[in-house]
């Protein structure tokens, strides 16, 4: 560790010289930000589970692995983050900077990959409506959950492993990441395939999506039902496609400003405009529960739901905690003896 340290000192002459008002900057929100996608991935995460419509929906299943996603995010990577900046260089070695990009990265797949899901499973209830059951099974939901997963990080395996580039610390930035080695870093492939394509079947398919419902509406105008599904389920449908089209474009507006700026202009030229799309990127994993709570009357819903058992909960624990503290309650320890005098004179069998 200490030999890490001492190469780390090595470079500082060709790293690139950040503004302290930018660095204290990006801390600031790498704090905020941590703190605030902690409780509010945490809270959603809790509140789907409790919620029991939405528990039993599938596309909740892939909104969670999100939530875990960006939770991680939050609870690991920014908190690492605002250490890097405030001190302005990496301190904590090689293989915490290793597993901090490994984690990153794998986070941000499984972020993208969890949308790519979502869309194509909003793409077959419209499409395939007949068939939405069968294909979407809990067994099969769970499968495309462990490959989200799986895929995820087994991309960030050969530059973990140093068989396809490395991950490490780019001297220029003091920021763990994806390098070179032998001259060859798969970052370019891995944006291309891990970042540029899933965005190409979104919007494919939210545009499929959209000239279906249309020519849908056309036909079926003045219905009641469309594809076997009623008005009711249509609406909620229709809302929940909006919901996800809405994290979509916000997760792409934060993130591609980074992943363009990380893969086309590795030097740092304009060290602000990178502060900035950092921050963005970091904004991502915060804005999503801020997302379901402002957009989607189900999330909302289950949000209050938890909020009145916590309430309830605590209400429950001030009663009972004033019950035992005059010994009169059914739930006090003393009750029983007190209500039955023959307790005195146990019988002997």
């Amino acid at each position: 560790m200490e030999g890490y340290n001492i190469t780390s000192i090595s470079y500082v002459e060709n790293a690139t010289v950040y503004p302290r008002e930018a660095t204290i900057l990006a801390a600031v929100c790498a704090c905020i930000f941590s703190a605030v996608g902690v409780i509010g991935n945490l809270v959603t995460t809790v509140a789907l589970l409790m919620h029991p419509k939405l528990r039993g929906h599938v596309t909740t299943m892939f909104v969670l692995s999100l939530c875990v996603s960006d939770l991680l995010f939050c609870g690991i990577n920014l908190p690492l983050t605002a250490s890097r900046y405030i001190r302005q260089r990496w301190t904590l070695g090689e293989t915490m900077c290793q597993l901090f990009a490994f984690v990153f990265y794998g986070n941000e797949a499984v972020s993208l990959l969890s949308m790519v899901a979502i869309t194509v499973n909003r793409y077959t209830l419209i499409a395939y409506y007949d068939m939405y059951s069968q294909i979407y099974t809990t067994t099969k939901i769970w499968i495309q959950l462990l490959l989200i997963w799986l895929v995820s990080f087994g991309f960030m395996v050969p530059p973990l492993l140093g068989i396809w580039g490395q991950l490490g610390l780019d001297p220029q930035t003091f920021s763990c990441t994806i390098l070179p080695k032998d001259s060859r870093s798969p970052k370019k492939y891995l944006f291309m395939f891990g970042f540029a394509l899933p965005c190409v079947v979104i919007i494919v398919s939210y545009s499929c999506i959209y000239w279906r419902v249309r020519e849908s509406k056309r036909k079926l105008e003045g219905r009641s039902k469309l594809s076997g599904q009623t008005a009711k389920e249509k609406e909620e449908d229709s809302r929940l496609t909006t919901l996800m089209l809405t994290i979509f474009l916000c997760f792409l507006a934060c993130f591609l400003p980074l992943m363009v700026m990380n893969v086309a202009y590795d030097r740092i030229t304009y060290p602000w405009l990178h502060i900035i799309a950092s921050i963005l990127a970091w904004a991502s994993s915060v804005i999503n529960p801020l997302i379901y709570a402002a957009t989607n009357r189900q999330y909302r819903a289950a949000y209050a739901n938890l909020l009145k058992f916590c309430k309830n909960n605590a209400v429950t624990k001030r009663t009972t905690w004033g019950s035992r503290t005059v010994g009169q309650s059914s739930n006090s320890p003393n009750y029983g003896e007190k209500r039955n005098p023959l307790n005195d004179n146990p019988t002997k069998l």
